[in-house]
């Protein structure tokens, strides 16, 4: 059972044709040529989910994982609209989408037909490409090259692409037949001029300074980047920081960076002022380090990464479009070690500042600051770790992960809008254990991420419930005005009836002692998925944080 509709034959041959393999399809009537060819095709596994909003930041956890495109497919109206936040992540993030809109032929737009908007180039501001198709058996070599330079676009250039597929009714009629249709590649090398990386020139600004800062952003988990990485350890003039969703681990790497550089002062700033600045990766976390760098510039700033040109301190001198390993590996064989105290003064004092972390969390009261201490310690090796936004992940960059786990956040916006859909669907896609940390306000807002039937039995739900927004405790605006209660949001919400409803095993803790009796056991195989919701004192994290940074 085939779409007797030629459009919808073309966009599932192409997707068949580029070996996409995953199809998450949100109910409707308009997109239903769509959704039964998906369906009927084997290659194809399908998902359904109602939310297109959880949809969306779903497929873009799999799609994460995989570094392989997923198709999203929607009806027509303002269900398209409910994937536009998972799109603007996507765009800032790098990972392949594959949006696919069922929409109302144009004559039927704007005249008060229902269920009907402008569709085509809704996302041109965050989209990669647009496709927009005419529903025509005359234009097809013209339908089929704009599909094809769609996906193309989304697997060579990494981010999200929309094809909007108008379809006149009858939608339900079916043949037993798929067309075989062929497409053209599109040569996108053929058209950019590769720039040629004069490594020698490179090499020379290198052995001429003593003072190099290596920061990396996020980072897909990448064990040739940690090995060459690794190779520039020994250098004494390099220090590298690295950010929890960098996923590269050294000794010799600083792995809090806030907890290293706040309370210095103007002289400590100074001697810490690189000469090159080399950034890897994508976002920074960090408040602290890029208020340092955009005041006390290096005299040479070089972004690598093969796609994205990133001047985010506003000094940027070269932008080098190579894989941060390939580059590095290369620039490797023309440098030498420089003899430099740069690297040992700061790993001195990072070691101080990790005793006095250790120091403090000894004796820390309960609060969010503990608790994480907490949950750190005892998750399981070798999981995949989801974070929320706001204070949850600045939180997790002042401890020590380990070093088999991986971590993962939606950085590219930062909002909190699709955290635990992300988070299911990268367990979805994985082997390993996924633990999930959140905070409440983005749990609540993404309830609907658990209304879906694919989440894996041994998916963990750690839910800190501070009874609102917590970062706007610990940011010095809001406190200042009048209007508190409108940026923190307090509530008394719980996550025990939403656990019910959608059959996850519920647990609770709002002590020290309750929060490791529960952590003994949660971990544990099950044949349900698992939430775990601490209580945090809401009057008393803030404080506790500040009493930490001023212990440093």
């Amino acid at each position: 059972m085939y779409p007797k509709k030629q459009l919808a034959q073309l966009v599932i041959s192409a997707c068949k044709h580029y070996s996409i393999t995953t199809v998450v399809i949100s109910p409707g009537s308009r997109n239903a040529p769509l959704t039964v060819g998906f369906f009927n095709i084997k290659e194809f596994e399908t998902l359904s989910i109602v939310d297109e909003r959880c949809a969306a930041f779903f497929a873009m956890g799999i799609a994460q994982q995989t570094q392989k495109p997923v198709v999203i497919v929607c009806t027509s109206g303002s269900a398209l609209l409910n994937y536009y936040p998972a799109i603007a992540e996507a765009f800032y993030s790098k990972i392949p989408l594959i949006v696919i809109s069922a929409d109302r032929p144009k004559h039927l737009i704007d005249i008060g037909d229902g269920q009907t908007i402008r569709q085509e180039n809704v996302f041109q501001n965050h989209i990669l490409y647009s496709a927009n198709l005419i529903e025509d058996d005359k234009l097809l070599e013209e339908n089929s090259n704009l599909i094809t330079a769609a996906i193309e676009t989304s697997i060579s250039k990494k981010g999200p692409v929309h094809i909007n597929v108008p379809f006149n009714e009858p939608i339900y009629e079916t043949v037993e037949k798929l067309e075989e249709y062929v497409f053209k590649k599109i040569n996108f090398q053929a058209n950019t001029i590769a720039k040629s990386i004069d490594y020698d020139s490179f090499a020379s600004i290198w052995n001429s300074s003593d003072r190099k800062l290596v920061l990396i952003g996020v980072n897909y988990p990448s064990e040739k980047l940690q090995e060459v990485l690794n190779k520039y350890s020994d250098d004494t003039s390099v220090l590298v920081f690295t950010e929890t969703t960098s996923n590269i681990n050294h000794p010799k790497f600083v792995h809090s960076i806030d907890n290293l550089i706040s309370k210095l002062e103007e002289k400590g700033y100074k001697k810490l002022q690189p000469d090159i600045l080399l950034t890897l990766g994508g976002m920074i976390v960090s408040k602290r380090i890029k208020q340092f760098l955009r005041k006390y510039q290096p005299k040479h700033h070089w972004h690598v990464d093969e796609l994205t040109k990133m001047d985010t301190y506003f000094c940027l001198s070269e932008f080098i479009p190579k894989k941060p390993e390939i580059f590095l590996e290369k620039l490797r064989r023309k440098i030498k070690f420089v003899k430099s105290d740069y690297q040992s003064i700061w790993l001195s004092e990072n070691t101080e500042r990790i005793n006095k972390h250790k120091k403090f969390m000894k004796d820390a009261a309960y609060s969010d600051l503990k608790v994480f201490e907490k949950i750190l310690e005892t998750i399981p090796s070798f999981s995949q770790i989801q974070v929320s936004n706001s204070s949850i992940i600045r939180y997790m960059q002042l401890f020590k992960i380990n070093t088999t786990a991986t971590v993962f956040c939606n950085r590219g916006t930062s909002g909190i809008d699709g955290s635990t859909s992300t988070a299911i669907g990268a367990a979805f896609a994985t082997k390993e254990q996924t633990v999930f940390i959140t905070g409440d306000l983005s749990f609540f807002y993404d309830s609907n991420a658990l209304w879906n039937t694919n989440v894996p039995s041994d998916f963990r739900i750690i839910l800190v419930n501070n009874a609102g927004g917590g970062i706007f405790k610990i940011i010095p605006g809001p406190k200042s005005t009048n209007a508190l209660s409108y940026f923190e949001t307090s509530h008394n919400l719980t996550a025990k009836y939403l656990a019910k409803m959608y059959d996850f095993e519920y647990c609770f803790a709002s002590d020290a002692i309750e929060l490791d009796k529960k952590l003994e056991s949660f971990y544990e195989k099950s044949d349900r998925p698992k939430i775990l919701e601490i209580c945090t004192p809401s009057d008393k994290n803030n404080v506790v944080l500040q009493q930490y940074f001023k212990s440093l």
